[in-house]
């Protein structure tokens, strides 16, 4: 049996488990949608082809490092967190200037200049101005002004309405109506395109670009000195494009987790034929560790006290794509588990051996 070997290394990474927030817990070795999420990315696809892969490798040390997490609230707030204006409010940066920031739990108040700390005068200025501008248009939506005039399109395209209820639709007095009808409610239309044009340009755009900011510590579990071992099965022409375009991975689980890619080659993959035990911890088959016929051993050995089966996880495997995102599919995902000093003998099946020289990887592929 053929298969892709490819060996990488990592000074550090988080593959983030998705359901953890506050402390953005790791799994101990990149996850199957994780790997062949990065390989779809370098080869260029923009469909699922489908891969086989086997999931090993070590790492040396794990730790938690603090980080001070950003949240930028929907919408502005006058009396808490720190007030900042983006420098592009259409990007998901963090680039901001600081204006000012409430001292107090409550009671604060960046209009009225209550229990604040100032860091730019001029922007703070900016801030209430545009504040004022948004009362003011508010404001006078309420004024008589603006509703008598509401009131009196309502009203003519009523009475437009009403007219046109007694006449021939053929006539020429219908049609003349009909005409009248489409140049008032253009004339409305245009009117309220005037004033909602002009609450965009003197408040809704440049307000937008003030956010109120929060900030809280964070923590990320991170792995050090990583060796991953990955094996590949899968058609011809996809192996032949992940050699091709391997040396465009750059990282794996984080966009700051880089990576050096060691080793990659076509091997031919053999059942095992003796005993042996893997010199890396991996993720693999549930089914393959569970005893056959409730008899025995399963086909891959835990070597650990009675009765303990590793880490067991439910990763997804393929995707389809809904509106630009990829959603894995609840059937195709497979029960795997985390395992170390494990072993295979030559009644093992579902597994086999690559031979690499001095050392001997047990591959497990983890898909259905």
């Amino acid at each position: 049996m053929k298969a892709l070997r490819i060996k990488l290394h990592q000074t550090s990474a988080n593959y983030r488990k998705e359901e953890t927030i506050d402390n953005k817990m790791t799994y101990p070795l990149p996850p199957i949608s994780t790997v062949t999420g990065a390989l779809h990315s370098i080869c260029g696809y923009t469909e699922y082809h489908k891969m086989l892969v086997s999931i090993q490798g070590n790492y040396q040390s794990m730790q938690n490092k603090i980080y001070t997490h950003h949240c930028f609230l929907n919408s502005t707030m006058d009396d808490r967190g720190l007030l900042v204006k983006m420098k592009n409010e259409n990007l998901l940066s963090t680039a901001y200037d600081k204006v000012a920031e409430a001292k107090k739990s409550q009671g604060n108040s960046f209009l009225k200049g209550i229990t604040i700390q100032v860091y730019n005068q001029g922007l703070l200025d900016e801030y209430r101005n545009l504040k004022e501008m948004g009362n003011k248009i508010a404001l006078w939506k309420k004024s008589e002004e603006y509703t008598d005039k509401v009131a009196m399109y309502k009203t003519k395209k009523q009475q437009l309405t009403k007219q046109k209820k007694t006449l021939d639709k053929k006539s020429i007095e219908y049609t003349d109506l009909v005409e009248k009808e489409k140049e008032l409610k253009q004339e409305e239309k245009d009117w309220k395109n005037k004033i909602k044009e002009y609450e965009e340009t003197h408040y809704k755009k440049p307000i937008a670009k003030f956010r109120s900011l929060t900030k809280s510590v964070k923590t990320y579990e991170i792995l050090n000195n990583i060796t991953l071992i990955l094996h590949i099965q899968a058609e011809e022409s996809v192996l032949q494009d992940i050699m091709e375009n391997i040396y465009d991975l750059k990282s794996l689980g984080r966009s700051e987790d880089f990576v050096d890619v060691e080793e990659i080659k076509l091997v031919d993959l053999v059942e095992p034929e003796e005993e042996i035990i893997s010199s890396y911890s991996a993720y693999v088959n549930y089914r393959d560790t569970k005893p056959i016929n409730n008899v025995g051993d399963g086909n891959i050995i835990v070597l650990t006290s009675e009765g303990i089966q590793g880490t067991k996880y439910y990763m997804g495997t393929e995707y389809k794509k809904e509106k630009g995102k990829r959603i894995f599919l609840q059937d195709k995902k497979v029960p795997v588990v985390y395992v170390s000093n494990h072993s295979i003998d030559e009644e093992s099946k579902n597994v086999w051996i690559d031979n690499a020289g001095d050392e001997q990887y047990i591959v497990n592929f983890l898909q259905k």
